[in-house]
């Protein structure tokens, strides 16, 4: 962080304002547990010179925030994976004068229910076990066992075979 002090110590109005600035979002990243690129620090220095500026940053500061987030964060026990569309996306319009929208309400997550991720992972993986799909999803093995057995009344699974040696088959 240590990057923009200097800026903040001359005390040029502009520049030390640009500095804060940077230096807040720079630092919402590190919260975050993200490591801003040696891209990112110097584009950063450039703005605070003046040697660019850009109102799509400027503007969608929060949309970046977000969509590095979701390029990031994962917790398969909600049915929340990683996305880098939204980061392509902000990127796009940056960089080669894109068109996409930056909403944040785009990036919400929607809910999904475990039964779904249950079912994401037996797809992804037919011989997965019931302990396996617990230790993946940070739950209990009864919890998975008992959303395995809706997802088989419900017509969209089928074991074949043991449970030791067998395989699940999509039926939906």
């Amino acid at each position: 962080m240590d990057n923009f002090d200097e800026y903040l110590r001359q005390g040029e109005p502009g520049k030390a304002e640009k500095a804060k600035n940077w230096k807040t979002a720079i630092g919402l990243q590190e919260v975050d547990g993200l490591k801003p690129s040696e891209y990112l620090i110097e584009t950063a220095k450039q703005n605070i010179e003046s040697d660019i500026t850009n109102n799509l940053f400027a503007n969608h500061s929060w949309y970046f925030r977000n969509a590095l987030l979701r390029a990031n964060y994962e917790d398969l026990s909600k049915g929340i994976y990683r996305t880098e569309k939204f980061l392509i996306r902000f990127l796009s319009n940056l960089l080669v004068n894109g068109n996409y929208a930056l909403k944040n309400r785009q990036m919400h997550i929607l809910a999904d229910t475990v039964n779904d991720t249950v079912f994401s992972l037996i797809k992804q993986d037919n011989k997965i076990t019931a302990n396996e799909i617990s230790g993946r999803l940070k739950m209990s093995v009864s919890t998975v066992r008992r959303k395995i057995k809706e997802l088989r009344n419900n017509g969209k699974i089928e074991r074949i075979g043991s449970d030791k040696t067998g395989y699940w088959r999509i039926t939906e």
